[in-house]
This record gives C-alpha cells, sequence and structure tokens, in this order.
C-alpha cells in the first residue's frame, strides 16, 4: 500500500472511548492492541472470583451440592472461551479494515473526483467511533439489564451459588460477582462488537452512495466489488463466541435435565439464520448500485454483442465490404466468442458481494459448537454422513 492509499485507512477499533479508556488504565500500550494482555486480564477479571469464591464454599464440584458450579457450561464457556475472543478479534476487525477500505481507492472504484467525498465519509465514521454518547447508551443499557432482569432465584445459573435457607434465595459473594461484575462486562464487549457492526453499516453505506466506478463485467462478478466477501472473515471469532455461549448453554440442559438435541434444531436453525443476517447485512448496501449497474450493462452490452454480430454475418455471410470495420478489428472485444463471453459475464453478476466466501466466514465458525452440541447424543459420523448427504 502506499502513502497515498494509507490516507484512507480506517480502523473500527482504534482511539475510541473503550480504548481509550483501557490504554488510560495500561491494558493497551502506546504502540499495538494489547489483545493477549487484555483477554487474560478480563477473562480472570469475570471468572477467577466466580470459581475461587465457589471451590472455597464447596460448590464448584460435584458431590457437595445440585448442579455445582463445574456442571454450568455456560459461565465457563462464555468467560473462559467467548470473552477472550471478542477481544482477540478486535486484531481482525482492525487489520481488515484498515486494509480492505484503502481498496477502493486502490482499485479505481472511488473516481478522481469523488476522493474528497471518500475522505469526508471516513472522517463522519472517525467522528461517529470516537464519540462518546454511543459508550454512554451501552452503559445505560447494561446499567437497566441490572436494573430489570429477572429476581436471582429465578435464574437456573445460580443455583449452585445459593447458600440461603431453603426458604430464602441468598447466592452470596460468588453470584454476585457472576451476576453484577462478570455478566457485564461479557454484555459490554457484546455491545462493542454490535456497534461496530453498525459502524461497519454506515461506512459501507455511505461509500454505496458515492458514484462508483462499477466495471459489470469484472472477474468477480461483482462489479469489482468482490473483495468485500472477505469482511465477514473479520466477525469470525465472534461468531464462534456466541454460538459457544448458546451451545455450552443447552449442553447443560442436555446432559443434566433430559432435553434432547433433536428437539433444539429449530432454535439452532433460527440462531444461525439471524447470525448470517447480522454479519452479511453491511454487504446488502451496494445492491442497489449493482442492481441499476447490472441492468444498464446488460442493455449496453446487449447492444454491442448484437452489432459485432451484425457486423460478422455481413463480411462472412453476406460478402460485403464494410466502411468501418473497427468494431470487428477491436483487441480488446475479440472474436464472436469473446464478444459473446462479456456479455455472459454481466449475465452472471451478483447483486451483491456476497459468495461462499463471505457465507462460509459466518457458518463454519458457528457451526462448529452446535455440532459438538448435537454430537451429545447423535454419533459424528452418522451426523456428518447426513449433513453430506443434505448437500449432496
Amino acid at each position: 500500500m502506499n502513502a497515498q492509499d494509507s490516507e484512507f485507512e480506517i480502523s473500527l477499533i482504534r482511539d475510541d472511548l473503550l480504548f481509550r479508556l483501557q490504554r488510560r488504565f495500561g491494558l493497551i500500550p502506546e504502540h499495538g492492541l494489547g489483545l493477549i494482555r487484555r483477554a487474560i486480564f478480563f477473562s480472570l477479571l469475570a471468572w477467577l472470583p466466580v470459581a475461587a469464591w465457589a471451590v472455597y464454599n464447596g460448590r464448584a464440584l460435584p458431590g457437595t451440592v445440585n448442579e455445582p458450579l463445574l456442571q454450568h457450561f455456560g459461565i465457563h464457556v462464555r468467560f473462559l472461551l467467548a470473552l477472550p475472543l471478542l477481544i482477540i478479534g478486535e486484531g481482525g476487525v482492525h487489520r481488515m479494515t484498515t486494509r480492505l477500505i484503502p481498496y477502493f481507492h486502490t482499485s479505481g472504484l472511488i473516481r478522481k473526483e469523488q476522493r474528497e467525498a471518500f475522505r469526508e465519509v471516513l472522517r463522519g465514521i472517525v467522528q461517529l467511533r470516537n464519540s462518546s454518547l454511543p459508550w454512554i447508551v451501552i452503559a445505560a443499557l447494561i446499567v437497566a439489564w441490572l436494573g430489570f432482569q429477572p429476581p436471582s432465584q429465578d435464574k437456573h445459573e445460580l443455583v449452585w451459588a445459593n447458600i440461603g435457607e431453603p426458604t430464602r434465595f441468598d447466592v452470596g459473594f460468588g453470584g454476585w460477582w457472576l451476576d453484577h461484575v462478570a455478566q457485564p462486562i461479557f454484555l459490554a464487549l457484546l455491545c462493542a462488537w454490535l456497534w461496530r457492526l453498525i459502524l461497519l453499516f454506515l461506512l459501507l453505506k455511505r461509500i454505496a452512495a458515492l458514484d462508483l466506478q462499477i466495471v459489470p463485467t469484472h472477474s468477480d462478478r461483482a462489479g469489482g466489488l468482490g473483495f468485500l466477501q472477505r469482511l465477514p472473515k473479520a466477525f469470525s471469532l465472534f461468531a464462534f463466541a456466541l454460538s459457544a455461549v448458546l451451545a455450552s448453554r443447552l449442553a447443560h440442559d442436555v446432559i443434566y435435565h433430559g432435553v434432547h438435541v433433536m428437539s433444539l434444531k429449530l432454535e439452532v436453525l433460527v440462531f444461525l439464520i439471524l447470525l448470517m443476517m447480522l454479519f452479511l447485512t453491511p454487504l446488502i448496501v451496494f445492491i442497489p448500485k449493482l442492481v441499476a449497474a447490472k441492468r444498464q450493462a446488460l442493455l449496453d452490452y446487449g447492444a454491442l454483442v448484437g452489432e459485432h454480430g451484425r457486423l460478422v454475418h455481413r463480411r462472412w455471410i453476406l460478402g460485403e465490404s464494410l466502411e468501418d470495420p473497427s468494431l470487428l478489428e477491436a483487441q480488446e472485444i475479440g472474436p464472436v466468442a469473446d464478444a459473446v463471453s462479456l456479455y455472459e459475464t454481466v449475465a452472471n453478476m451478483r447483486a451483491a458481494p456476497i459468495g461462499k466466501t463471505a457465507i462460509l466466514a459466518v457458518v463454519l465458525p458457528a457451526a462448529i459448537p452446535i455440532l459438538a452440541l448435537f454430537a451429545i447424543e447423535i454419533p459424528i459420523k452418522e451426523m456428518l454422513l447426513k449433513i453430506l448427504g443434505a448437500l449432496a
């Protein structure tokens, strides 16, 4: 990337309010993102006090209380796996956006006269990213969640922490920490990812509003926007983390409460569909632009191929002498077969920069925990054969 392209770099991570606060407290170094140190710190901050209290009070292992902490897989997966992945995944989002967004300029999609408008779009998103208001809203939502959540006795995840009498529910320090410290940390990170998805949607929507130089005959079948298929890869760890949290909660019900995995098919299917919609929505903002470009290109290239065919017919079938054979002699068009292939390329143009790469970047990581959940009752070999049979 040259110096001119580097001015169009943008990160959805660096310098937002959460980033600045973590840097102020020394969790993020001056250079870099401090991903590993933050992942370890917040994971232990959320989980370790809960686990230590449970062990000290004999509520961690089987044989001491009904459904000890160890059996609540959702708690361990949420704070020892999903939470660190939400932090480590920030690196992927940072690298992907700083690499792909400048490519709008590098590839020539941004017209020369639109460069200042492109800069203005980036400046607007940076201003939104650095604003404190979204984080104030996120904090307010978390506080509201703490205030309006169901009573502790109605939360199955806290049954291991009850130290009260049979008629009085008291979760003790471990349950309180889980409910009022660990869970808000996880929710804050979750909301941060959702806010970054909104930022990405707004960024691409504003870019789509520019007068882009779409190339209908581009080999990526997306008018030159095919590189955006790589964007969902930045959210693969997020998809895996969400899926792991859901699967671990359901696994507890399957193993300890007699729920059959096949009864969860609809719930899992809806989850996967919503997940795909969530991560692919930023790419659909280009649909109007690509559809309009394809519609016009079909007319333009249809006329071109038609005129090319008529000239070939006149010269080689009717034996006429052409006054202007330049279209037949144009090297960039070539023979009849090449001219027809131009039209076919336009006809095969997709309505959105979404293909297998983008879909698999979301579905595969999300499917891994789900497969592990179903493997509790269904042998892996049998399950894979069913999946392959459905795809065949």
